[in-house]
């Protein structure tokens, strides 16, 4: 009978985190911004035209999202600072590097 080892190695990839965007309403919903997240956790948005509030299309999108305020943002950037997995600030492998904000 052979000796089963503590831990197997799947393969040599190490975890890759995948970076989701998403329309969201923000600050008390008096905008919408394409909101960004790792792993489910918001990092950053883009802000979009001022008349975007208007545009129905994408009301009814961000209507189906959570909202947040800039206190959400800061918490969940703090936590992924600590954990040194903000994708803006550390070297962080992603499923999906392209979808990360341009500027």
């Amino acid at each position: 009978m052979g000796v089963s080892p503590k831990y197997i190695k799947v393969g040599n990839n190490p975890m890759k985190y995948r970076i989701d965007a998403r329309y969201v309403w923000y600050d008390k919903g008096t905008k919408i911004v394409l909101m960004y997240f790792i792993e489910g956790i918001p990092f950053t948005f883009d802000e979009l035209p001022d008349e975007s509030i208007f545009d129905l299309e994408l009301i009814n999108v961000a209507d189906k999202e959570r909202r947040y305020e800039p206190k959400d943002l800061y918490h969940s950037s703090f936590y992924l600072i600590d954990e040194q997995c903000h994708p803006m600030l550390f070297e962080v492998e992603l499923e999906n590097p392209e979808m990360l904000p341009q500027d």
